[in-house]
């Protein structure tokens, strides 16, 4: 249910809000103490104190259950699957995935008066130059030309300012991208997993503190007379997992619980940024995280010390269940959203642009965010009001799933993704699954084969979604692909 209360709500004559948007990498639903207290043992005090301050939504979800995908659905108001990506992420050195002709939340907040910055992990591809003109290939290329300018990266797609790595940390190159160019050069080379190119003073370690510095100095330089929209994706605790010398050993559950209390001090750096510099009150600030816990933390070693990072819930990173993809959402806006609300509406992190144009009295262009729902209303503690019907789930094989109220139905025979039973492993089972969601948390009782009537009409729904072009009202879309083919496992 939504706890309702009497508090202020943003008048029309006030400035326009900042809005500061962190995403952490691979943090679980149940990492967050607050969200897992009685299967959670890694202290987040930072988050926990801005839950206490702002608004949790407890079935709050990425568009997909890896990196890219999620990062492609938070900037453009759109499913991934709509694009040439139909499974899996990119790479350091991959082509963009957002084209250059459409537009992002950067983009359209700039439009209305917003400064713009990215910084952290940007993983959605761009333009490397090269010395010979001939396209990059592998993790490993010799032919990168350090001295000249990154092309179709964040400072094309929306961002005044950009800061932070081209993937994943464990994904080369091993260098700092500002703006549109390379801090130093990457004449060495380095493996934070996967070798490749790496500038020699590089280190994997220093990374989220970098992250952290950087977007605390841009918010200090901001000025009160402008807003600004700050999306902060962080490169922890994903693997490398390489907590700082004076985190390790804090968690008493091994590197990862140690990885996962810096990331939430770090929070709590950017959060304190923003108090500093008197922007808390008219600022709303959103933690979240991409996907679910990766099994490289070792799920299985931190249950048997008590922690369970998705909570209750079945599944991790990869997985079309919900431990791959229900998230971490808190929300803090103090001259909104009551302190110490809670709502358990149904909501994506595509809706960032629709809720951002919402916010500022704007409407979403033709062909942009044709995805996205604005969750405004549910700040205040109303009904969302909404012509999606459902939400669409996608697994890094691509496996597809549909959420409608209680009911979730899944077109896979087991996770989908990397979680037991995989797809291999469960051939001889249901070719689908279906489950009440309000019932069954865990989706451990599969109803697929006796609720046919439920089954058929999320099918013809999904469907519909998929073929439409967009799962919102508005203007006739497309898909960037002739067909999407909605049965992996049939």
């Amino acid at each position: 249910m939504v706890l309702l209360g009497c508090f202020a709500t943003a008048r029309a004559e006030d400035a326009l809000p900042n809005i500061v948007f962190i995403l952490a990498d691979d943090m679980g639903y149940g990492d967050v103490q607050c969200l897992n207290p009685d299967r959670g043992k890694i202290a987040t005090p930072k988050m926990d104190r801005l839950a206490e301050q702002g608004m949790t939504f407890t079935d709050a979800h990425t568009t997909s259950s890896v990196c890219t995908p999620t990062r492609y659905g938070i900037l453009t108001g759109r499913y991934n699957w709509r694009t040439q990506l139909q499974k899996s992420v990119l790479y350091g050195f991959d082509k963009p995935l957002i084209d250059e002709s459409r537009m992002t939340i950067a983009g359209f907040l700039k439009k209305h008066g917003y400064n713009t910055a990215a910084i952290g992990k940007w993983h959605l591809g761009l333009d490397m130059p090269t010395i010979d003109g001939k396209p990059i290939e592998g993790n490993n290329p010799a032919n990168v030309d350090w001295d000249q300018p990154v092309k179709n990266g964040p400072v094309t797609r929306g961002f005044d300012y950009y800061f932070g790595i081209s993937a994943s940390l464990d994904m080369p190159p091993y260098i700092y991208i500002e703006n549109d160019r390379f801090v130093g050069k990457a004449t060495a080379t380095k493996a934070f997993m996967r070798k490749g190119p790496a500038e020699p003073d590089f280190e994997a370690i220093d990374v989220l503190p970098m992250i952290g510095k950087k977007a605390a100095e841009f918010i200090a330089k901001q000025d009160a007379s402008k807003p600004f929209f700050a999306y902060i994706p962080f490169a922890s605790p994903h693997t490398p997992i390489l907590p700082s010398k004076q985190w390790q050993g804090k968690s008493s559950l091994g590197k990862y619980g140690d990885f996962v209390m810096q990331t939430d001090a770090v929070i709590g750096e950017i959060v304190e940024a923003i108090d500093k510099a008197g922007f808390a009150d008219n600022t709303l600030v959103i933690v979240t995280s991409d996907n679910g816990c990766s099994k490289a933390a070792g799920i299985k070693e931190l249950e048997a010390m008590g922690h369970f990072p998705s909570g209750n819930l079945r599944g991790s990173k990869a997985d079309l269940w919900d431990g791959g993809h229900r998230v971490p959402f808190i929300v803090r806006w103090p001259s909104v959203v009551k302190p110490g609300s809670t709502s358990d509406q149904l909501i994506c992190q595509a809706d960032l642009m629709a809720t951002a144009a919402d916010i500022i009295g704007e409407q979403v262009p033709d062909g942009a965010g044709e995805d996205s729902v604005s969750f405004k209303p549910a700040l205040s503690g109303q009904p969302i009001v909404s012509t999606r019907a459902g939400l669409v789930h996608h697994s890094i094989s691509g496996h597809f799933a549909y959420r409608q109220g209680k009911w979730k139905l899944l077109l896979a025979k087991g996770s989908g993704g990397w979680s037991s039973p995989n797809e291999r492993q469960a051939k001889d089972r249901a070719e689908a699954q279906l489950y009440d969601m309000e019932s069954d948390l865990g989706e451990a009782n599969n109803l697929y084969a006796s609720e046919p009537e439920v089954v058929e009409r999320l099918l013809q729904q999904l469907t519909a979604d998929v073929e439409r072009g967009r799962s919102t009202d508005g203007p006739a879309s497309a898909n960037d692909v002739e067909q999407i083919n909605l049965w992996k496992s049939r």
